[in-house]
């Protein structure tokens, strides 16, 4: 500050997350696009939240401080779908755990409105985003208050949050004050009184008494996504309202690509002396576009990114690469080209009119919607001069790949097979019981069969090994002993190994996590068995891992408990299969 002249900072920033200049960070982001704004930003990276002078280290900012717990919701960043505590933190320094508190939103904003006595403070990031609204918590397993009434914070941001914050600043300096603004687009806050034409959701009190009414309060929450067309929420907390107002507008190219040209330097903060796990993840990586139109049930990345996919230009993302190049530890290697769902770059709907008014949670489930652009030209050129850039030797797609739709891109899926994938393609079926994948919103497994027997075969073209890494998801609402039963039969039938299995946990903000509290699907109103009890999620996982000999006595356990006698060949020696050959390697799930 002192070199730069400041007498004080207009924003203060303040992340659970160590500080890595980079645009797939949060807080990296947003501080570099207000600095572009002319506004004097500081960033406290994993504060201690109870040592007040920490907080105070450069001084009051004029405007507000803005708190998030990073880039993952604390309370899935320090424990596992069994509620025990991680033994590490990839976004912290040396992976260490224990950088950031429980609740983090929570605990930051009540340690900064100590620290700086009537300081507004806005709220956002994902941990906030997910907890706009009433939400079950799984750690504590009860109802929650929104996490602004919990947290005290004058205001709530939630999805990316670039508009919302850039008008929010605009409109302080202008002289507003932080209670006049009551109608800025991807806010919330409390009011003493609703606006007309709001949607009223069933108050806290209603939540507490009625469990249905939890699934009442998804349903009208969901119909209002659309950025397009989306009207205000209101919940009411005893005398006051929770007002949460429509979605901001998605991001176009042209300032996609303004965003993604700021001088990052894409390093972590030169004090840190240890590796950041995350960022050794994606150093090498490019984010091409956000959003995601798939609506899976137990993925809350559309309630935060939105339905919209924002793809950046060609020409961005050269200039990025090209950049990238000068890396000091580039060696050739693009480590992915991707976003939430990588074959979705540059897709959207071909019909406006329909777009504006369109309440699907999903363009892909129950079938493809006829409105859908799938045409694969724009990404498959992309990769193609991509892969000609000079100093480039090898440029992989990491990020996950949606197999339905790559089934309606065979330009996309031969340039995939032939040139970006390191030998293992990540997929995620997570079920391939129709029973499950309905409640998944996810394909069933005829379309999943079909994409093995595709990739098995231009793979045999092509003469090359490449196997399938598959995503199975263990305890999910909707799944008994007999769904997973046949999911492990067919596992086997196939030649897939599982060699890590993702325990459902209910994170806020999910359908799946809805079903899970109220044991009822809030779309169809339709019951739903949930696999609360310990042993049945233990034997589902087990079943999961049914090529491992330390499973065998569990799924003999459910073999029993289900009279399944055709479940036997699960612990017969494994059969010979091609894809056996090429054994994946353990990999870490991130956050869905």
């Amino acid at each position: 500050m002192a070199h730069r002249g400041w007498s004080e900072l207009d924003v203060l920033l303040i992340s659970g997350d160590a500080y890595i200049d980079h645009p797939a960070f949060g807080t990296a982001l947003l501080g570099r696009l207000l600095e572009a704004e002319g506004l004097r930003v500081g960033i406290l990276a994993q504060p201690d939240w109870r040592d007040r002078e920490t907080l105070q280290t450069m001084g009051r900012p004029r405007l507000f401080a803005a708190v998030t717990a990073g880039a993952m919701d604390s309370m899935v960043n320090h424990y596992t779908a069994a509620k025990k505590v991680r033994n590490d933190d990839a976004y912290s320094p040396g992976g260490r755990s224990g950088l950031r508190p429980n609740r983090a939103t929570i605990a930051y904003t009540a340690a900064i409105k100590g620290a700086f006595k009537g300081l507004p403070v806005v709220i956002g990031g994902i941990e906030a985003s997910l907890r706009r609204l009433a939400h079950y918590d799984y750690w504590d397993d009860r109802l929650r208050r929104s996490i602004l009434i919990d947290s005290k914070a004058e205001l709530l941001l939630y999805g990316m949050a670039e508009t919302a914050i850039l008008s929010l600043c605009e409109r302080l300096l202008n002289g507003e004050s932080m209670s006049e603004i009551v109608e800025l687009r991807g806010s919330a806050l409390l009011v003493k009184q609703p606006p007309a034409e709001t949607v009223l959701l069933p108050g806290y009190a209603d939540l507490e008494s009625d469990r249905q009414a939890f699934g009442v309060a998804y349903r009208l929450a969901s119909e209002q996504t659309n950025p397009f067309s989306a009207k205000p929420l209101a919940q009411r907390y005893g005398e006051r309202w929770l007002l949460v107002n429509p979605p901001s507008l998605p991001i176009q190219t042209a300032e996609l690509d303004r965003i993604y040209a700021l001088p990052f330097t894409r390093r972590p903060h030169p004090d840190y002396r240890e590796p950041i796990p995350a960022y050794e993840q994606i150093k090498l990586s490019i984010t091409s576009h956000r959003g995601c139109f798939g609506g899976c049930a137990f993925c809350a990345i559309t309630h935060h990114q939105g339905k919209t996919i924002q793809s950046r230009s060609p020409d961005s993302i050269r200039a990025e690469v090209a950049s990238l190049t000068e890396h000091p530890d580039f060696r050739g290697n693009i480590s992915d080209v991707g976003g939430p769902t990588a074959n979705m770059y540059g897709l959207g709907c071909n019909d406006p009119s329909s777009e504006a008014v369109c309440r699907k949670p999903s363009c892909l489930f129950p079938r493809p919607c006829p409105n859908l652009r799938c045409d694969d030209r724009q990404s498959v050129q992309l990769l193609s001069d991509l892969r000609k850039l000079p100093k480039v030797k090898h440029l992989f797609v990491a990020s996950g790949i949606r197999f339905d739709l790559l089934m309606q891109q065979p330009d996309y899926f031969d340039a995939l097979l032939a040139h970006h994938v390191g030998g293992l393609l990540k997929v995620a079926p997570e079920s391939t019981s129709p029973r499950v994948t309905r409640v998944m919103r996810k394909p069933g497994p005829e379309v999943f069969e079909s994409f093995l027997n595709r990739f098995r075969h231009q793979n045999r073209q092509q003469g090359k090994r490449q196997a399938v890494i598959p995503y199975f998801i263990s305890g999910h609402p909707g799944c008994s002993l007999d769904d997973m039963i046949d999911v492990a039969l067919f596992l086997k039938r196939h030649g897939l190994r599982v060699e890590q299995v993702q325990e459902f946990t209910p994170t806020p903000g999910s359908l799946a996590t809805c079903i899970y509290y109220t044991g009822t699907d809030p779309l169809s109103g339709e019951p739903v068995h949930v696999p609360r009890n310990p042993k049945e999620r233990r034997l589902q996982k087990a079943l999961l891992l049914w090529h491992q000999s330390t499973s065998h006595n569990d799924i003999r356990e459910a073999l029993r408990l289900t009279g399944r006698r055709d479940g036997a060949e699960l612990l017969d020696p494994l059969p010979h299969h091609p894809q056996l050959k090429n054994k994946p390697p353990k990999q870490r799930r991130g956050q869905r």
